[in-house]
């Protein structure tokens, strides 16, 4: 926590002239508000001695009070506005640079809800609570100085708010201890309801096409059942807490009037005296109250702050690593020498208050075991074999996505674990199969691939990929925004213009994975005499079943069980390999001469 307090630190420091501006004018403002209280108790004396000239004189001064006390209020509200929503700005900004930096494993062993939570929703919770922090104890203080006011006024009355505070500070400390447990639980099951939110979205044509509305019904409320479960233990738990401490106040209290009137029949105390007793009556529940809610805005600034920078903590969060080379020109030379990899899944352990104390593996499908080719530079290469054999896996090792457990991936002989990352990024253009399209115009979405394309690349990476009539039919072309992940475009437009964009970078090595599955067989042959055209410039690694987007490579690896059981040209391969003969005959596939 030490160490993350001082990572948190940084981002007030940088305005903490702002911040110091704010502390001042919130204690003036409490200052204010507390002479202001008494100032008035003092009208009250003066108004029961008959001192009405007096009174008056009195009550301008407070109504004077309370203008700075407004004046200060409005102010730190201005600065709040201001200032908080630079603060979260960089929290946001730096929490989302950390995520880029993580490797593609860290992503599927946790759900989208972590990192929405974490990156979004836990910034502006602590910003809040500080802000809260601050308000809350100038309050308490204010309520405090009351208190001792009253206190002054009969040493009786005294003693009976000492014993009360400190009893109840006591239920208050014992209370902040379990809610700290149970709101990390709590924020636990909310990022599981955020996750499944998010999926429910963006599959919201699949859920329907396959009448998933029950079975999802079921599952979201099985979630928010988890979540509801969670809440209630917390909020009934400060509730129970809550109540027995204002219970004790509130009873109190009125033994505290009733003692004073008691004493006030003996002539010990005034009716003045007791009527700043009586109108103060709640300052110790204020006090209490306000301590007890600085300390959940401290367990909300911890929770949120370990959750934050959790996603620097390498243990759980690993980031990717990249070496120092350089390559000037990346010829696209491949090789997999020795590789092995395995999908491994971890089951993280943590204590009591969720911080992570280690993991442990649950699971392990191993993929590759010494797998070794090579791929020499400008040639187009296929991976075919049935499901779960490895094809996706060699893609996503050879552009880095994952990391192999042993052995190396060498591009023009240099591992790829020692290629810096400007090298590794610029070195491949990786087309999936479920490409992700921004919520952008087409235009600005090809202009990631390359920013400095100019108009005319732009039209012919389009008709390389086979969209030019689609484009040419909308009202705005190429301006046309298409909705988040791609939502106006049907399958095939997402993957047309992710091969766009990938036509438009000209990567020393492209990789399509499966690049071809939602177009139709005339856009399929389009795309196809696109990919042949850069045969020869570009090296070319496809993954893919239809016999037409692999047919003319000039090498096929024939995987099986992550092994590479044959290779050669397609016609060598359908010839004298029977299990890769069965395998396109199974998909109705004909060879064409």
């Amino acid at each position: 926590m030490k160490n993350n307090k001082s990572k948190l630190t940084k981002y007030f420091s940088r305005y903490w002239l702002a911040i110091t501006f704010y502390i001042l004018l919130t204690i003036m403002a409490g200052v204010a508000s507390i002479l202001a209280t008494i100032v008035l108790a003092n009208a009250i004396e003066l108004i029961t001695l008959a001192d009405f000239s007096g009174a008056i004189s009195v009550m301008f001064v407070g109504l004077f009070l309370y203008i700075v006390r407004r004046f200060g209020w409005i102010s730190t509200n201005y600065i709040y506005n201001i200032y908080s929503a630079k603060i979260m700005s960089n929290l946001n900004a730096d929490l989302s640079k950390q995520a880029f930096k993580l490797n593609s494993r860290t992503f599927t062993s946790h759900d989208t809800g972590t990192f929405v939570q974490r990156i979004v929703q836990d910034p502006e919770r602590v910003v809040e609570s500080f802000a809260s922090i601050i308000d809350m104890l100038t309050d308490a203080i204010t309520s405090l100085a009351m208190v001792i006011y009253i206190a002054t006024l009969n040493i009786y009355v005294a003693l009976i708010i000492v014993g009360l505070v400190a009893v109840c500070l006591s239920i208050e400390f014992i209370r902040v201890k379990i809610r700290r447990k149970l709101k990390s639980a709590v924020r636990k099951e909310n990022d599981n309801i955020n996750s499944l939110t998010t999926e429910i979205v963006r599959s919201e044509r699949d859920i329907k096409s396959l009448a998933l509305e029950d079975k999802l019904s079921e599952v979201s409320e099985n979630t928010y059942n988890k979540y509801k479960r969670a809440l209630i233990k917390h909020t009934n738990t400060d509730a129970t807490f809550w109540s027995i401490r204002n219970m004790i106040i509130e009873s109190v209290n009125i033994l505290t009037l009733i003692f004073a009137i008691t004493i006030m029949d003996k002539g010990l105390i005034t009716l003045a005296t007791f009527m700043v007793i009586y109108s103060n009556r709640s300052s110790i529940y204020d006090i209490v109250w306000g301590l007890g809610n600085i300390a959940n805005k401290f367990v909300d600034i911890k929770v949120s702050t370990d959750r934050m920078f959790a996603l620097f903590d390498e243990n759980e969060f690993i980031t990717e690593k990249f070496g120092d080379v350089n390559l000037e020109k990346v010829n696209g030379d491949i090789e997999f020498k020795n590789v092995s990899f395995s999908y491994i899944e971890y089951e993280f352990k943590k204590d009591k208050n969720h911080k992570l104390i280690g993991k442990e593996v649950i699971s392990e499908n191993k993929i590759f075991d010494n797998l070794s080719f090579t791929i020499p530079r400008n040639t187009t290469v296929a991976f075919v074999g049935k499901s779960g054999s490895g094809k996706s896996t060699i893609l996503n090792l050879i552009a880095k996505m994952n990391e192999v457990n042993s052995g190396e991936v060498l591009i023009d002989n240099t591992n790829i674990n020692h290629l810096n990352k400007d090298t590794l990024r610029n070195t491949f253009s990786l087309v999936n199969q479920f490409p992700y399209i921004f919520d952008m115009t087409i235009k600005e979405n090809l202009l990631l691939a390359k920013p400095s394309a100019t108009d005319a690349e732009i039209h012919e990476a389009i008709k390389l990929s086979s969209l030019s009539s689609f484009v040419d039919g909308l009202p705005n072309g190429i301006e046309t925004k298409v909705g988040e992940s791609g939502i106006k475009l049907s399958g095939g437009q997402k993957q047309r213009l992710a091969i766009a964009r990938a036509m438009l970078r000209r990567s020393p090595i492209i990789l399509f994975d499966e690049s071809t599955s939602s177009l139709d067989n005339f856009a399929q042959e389009e795309v196809k005499r696109s990919i042949d055209s850069l045969k020869g410039t570009s090296t070319i690694v496809i993954v893919a079943h239809r016999l037409s987007t692999i047919k003319d490579s000039d090498i096929i690896f024939f995987l099986d069980e992550g092994k590479i059981i044959d290779k050669g040209s397609f016609d060598d391969l359908y010839k004298n390999n029977e299990k890769f003969q069965r395998m396109f005959l199974a998909e109705n596939i004909e060879k064409f001469s």
